[in-house]
This record gives structure tokens, sequence and C-alpha cells, in this order.
């Protein structure tokens, strides 16, 4: 007959049970856990451009997240690109606070943002090819971006500007003798920009890029912000008149300084070149 209690492990009489050996302290499950770090960003506008009720509204920092590979994938996305909004998506998705939208950013802020993700993803270091404004020899430049720096407003007064209690600003044009209020332009404003222009290609029809921008930053003249009032002073406005705006909007936004010391080797011009958004701004040959 089969013995039950040794197959099942049972003690025989008077013998003594076996020894029982340590086992080793369990060890605790092991997760990957990876914090993307994060950085800063100085804005230009300090925040006071903003609505009230905006989550930048006074701010003068805004945080975002360095880049990682996820985000070049975002970039070199053939269908975003074609769409014009692979910059846009990537820094809407670096920036922490999600109730930022990108659209509703002033450029000169996001420009700060560009800079400041660039550097997080590739260095400091760009290599871009510029035209010399002397000699027009196209030649190879390298920039340092942490060498930018903001410039929060220009002198109001020097420019004969005057800042409305509505983040606006009012320039006088002397050859029209007009009150011209300008706002500041968003990003979504210069993506408008860019869809009319290439609305426009696409259509065969005239370029008006100037005349654009113009009927983008105007938000009234002498007072009348009607918009059949603006389109009519703009269509007639002389030339020296629409130069002296756009000089004038272009030194008082705060944004960001793009200037570069530069040195023709061709010519030996010296000078200030910006530093180029081109193509291998986010796509470095490297």
């Amino acid at each position: 007959m089969r013995n039950n209690e040794e197959r099942l492990g049972a003690l025989n009489q008077g013998e003594s049970p076996p020894v029982q050996q340590p086992q080793p302290p369990s060890q605790p499950e092991q997760t990957l856990q990876f914090v993307t770090p994060t950085e800063f960003v100085e804005l230009p506008s300090k925040g006071e451009f903003y609505s009230d009720g905006h989550p930048l509204y006074n701010k003068d920092t805004i945080e975002i997240r360095y880049m990682t590979a996820k985000d070049e994938d975002i970039l070199t996305s053939r269908a975003l690109l074609k769409k014009g909004i692979a910059i846009d998506r990537f820094l809407q998705n670096i920036i922490v606070d999600k109730s930022i939208r990108v659209e509703n950013l002033l450029i000169g802020d996001k420009n700060a943002i560009l800079v400041a993700a660039r550097i997080t993803g590739y260095g400091p270091e760009y290599n871009a090819k510029i035209v010399c404004p002397s000699c027009n020899e196209h030649t190879g430049f390298d920039f340092n971006l942490e060498e930018c720096g903001v410039i929060s407003c220009g002198d109001y007064e020097k420019h004969n500007v005057q800042l409305t209690e509505n983040k606006t600003f009012i320039a006088y044009l002397e050859k029209t003798n007009a009150s011209v209020e300008v706002k500041l332009l968003t990003s979504k404003d210069e993506m408008d920009l860019l869809h009319l222009m290439e609305s426009r290609r696409r259509k065969k029809l005239p370029e008006s890029i100037l005349t654009d921008q113009l009927h983008k930053m105007i938000v009234s003249v002498n007072g009348n912000d009607s918009r059949e009032y603006i389109n009519m002073f703009i269509e007639h406005m002389p030339a020296i008149d629409s130069r002296k705006l756009r000089t004038t909007y272009q030194q008082i936004i705060p944004n960001v300084d793009m200037s570069h010391e530069f040195v023709c080797s061709e010519c030996n011009y010296e000078g200030e070149v910006d530093v180029p958004f081109g193509t291998n701004f986010f796509w470095p040959k490297q």
C-alpha cells in the first residue's frame, strides 16, 4: 500500500522537522521614472500686454520642458510641416501650463520661447547662411543664441508714441497728420498672415505683405475704429508714413534682440545681422 504520509511529507514518529533555510528579502519592483527637466523663460512682455484673466497676465516668465526625442517627431512630421503647424504644435507640447495657448502668445514672447527651446534641444550654437548687407555674398555665420537678450519695451517718448490703457499704442504720422492706434500682434495674427500669403500665391495674385500686416496691426485711425475707414486709410497711406509706422512698431514692441555683430570675410563689412529662423534652426544638419 502506498505511504501517503511520505508522499504528503508527513513526519514519522521521532523524526525531526527539516531545517528551514532563510529566504532572501523580497526586492521591490523597479520602475523606470524619468523626469524631463524644465526651465523658466523670461518673457519680453513681462505679461503686461495680456488681458486680465489670461494665464500670463503680469507674469514675467513661462515654464517650458526641455526638448525630447518625441518632440523631434513633431518637428519632422511631414503632415504637420505641410500644414505649417509643426512649430506651434511643438511649442504647445513643451509649455508646462496647458491653459496657455500658443496662438494667444505675443510674437515677442513666442520668439523668446523658440530660442530657449532650441537651446535645450541642440545647444546655443547655430550656424546659418546669411547675406552680407554690403556685398550680397552668402556666407556661413556662427550665432550664439545665449547672447540673444530681451527687449522689454522701447522708448515711447523718443518715438513719439503713447501707450493706452488698453495696452495699445498710438503713433503720430506726419504726412497724413493722423493718430494711428496699433496693437501687438499674436501668434495667431502671424499665422493668419502666412495663410493669406499662401492663398495669394496659390491663386497667382500679387503679394500684399505690407498692407496685410497693417490691416492686422491698426486698431483705429484718429479714434475711428471702423474697419471700412481703416481699410480706406491704409489704401491711401503715403509710403513714408507706412514705413515710419512699421519701423516705429518694431522699435517699441517687447521682443528678443536677435542682432549679432558680423564681419564679412569677403568685403570686411562690419555691422549687425539678425539671427535668421532658417530651415536648420530646428532641423540642424548633425
